[in-house]
């Protein structure tokens, strides 16, 4: 079990909104349903209202260093059937793109492809003690687009199973093409924490504020952090 599933939620009842999108960019169609995900009637583009507050401070904050630059939203809330619906599709995916053949896998290779498969996606756990990061209305994962509406370049695609999505990945390169994608990672992230969101350890996209993850991660950093979550999975 990942260290942060222990932490306990002491749910605070905050609703969980409509992500006001005319202010923002977004994919379309948006990526999951794309892959044949069904949302069941409900919108992906939804957030706990404290959390879609910082958001919005957050594009002020960066459009002040880069007017007409704003944030893209590849996703925000996802139900645990979709969490687990993508986690299966991502497995799937991954055995064809390593040219498997999935009816003679062997017990190694199914180990291997699920641990790599979990690096990324959170386990879609229908236990109330122990909700995925997106299905509390708590996690975002986002991108930038300048002025142009053009993807700022990262350095990787979101969701990407390799070492490229580690937010430092290319800190010490001396390329400075690389360089620069890690120079706009690291504007992603300020513009971010600055309103009170953290980044996931592992991926450069994801961000969270209120649930189990950040409450952990707060707690590493500053132990006099309460180790409590505020937003537990929203039924």
């Amino acid at each position: 079990m990942k260290p942060y599933r222990q932490v306990p939620i002491q749910e605070c009842h905050e609703p969980l909104v409509a992500i006001p999108l005319e202010l923002f960019a977004i994919e379309t169609p948006h990526p999951y349903i794309k892959c044949g995900a069904d949302y069941n009637g409900k919108s992906p583009y939804f957030l706990r209202q404290g959390v879609l507050d910082r958001v919005i401070t957050a594009q002020a904050k960066l459009q002040q260093l880069h007017p007409n630059w704003r944030i893209q939203i590849f996703d925000a809330y996802r139900p645990v059937e979709v969490q687990e619906y993508m986690v299966n599709y991502t497995f799937g995916q991954t055995v064809r793109d390593r040219q498997l053949d999935p009816t003679q896998l062997l017990d190694i290779q199914t180990e291997q492809i699920w641990a790599d498969v979990y690096k990324i996606w959170a386990i879609p756990s229908f236990d109330l003690a122990t909700p995925p990061p997106h299905s509390t209305g708590a996690a975002i994962d986002i991108t930038l687009v300048d002025e142009r509406g053009n993807l700022v370049d990262m350095g990787s695609p979101i969701d990407e199973m390799s070492d490229r999505s580690l937010p430092g990945y290319f800190a010490n390169s001396p390329d400075p093409v690389e360089q620069q994608y890690h120079h706009h990672r690291q504007l992603l992230d300020r513009v971010m924490t600055d309103v009170g969101l953290i980044r996931h350890p592992s991926e450069w996209w994801h961000f969270s504020f209120g649930d189990q993850l950040w409450a952990w991660l707060q707690h590493q950093r500053d132990p006099r952090h309460l180790l409590i979550a505020r937003y537990g999975r929203v039924l």
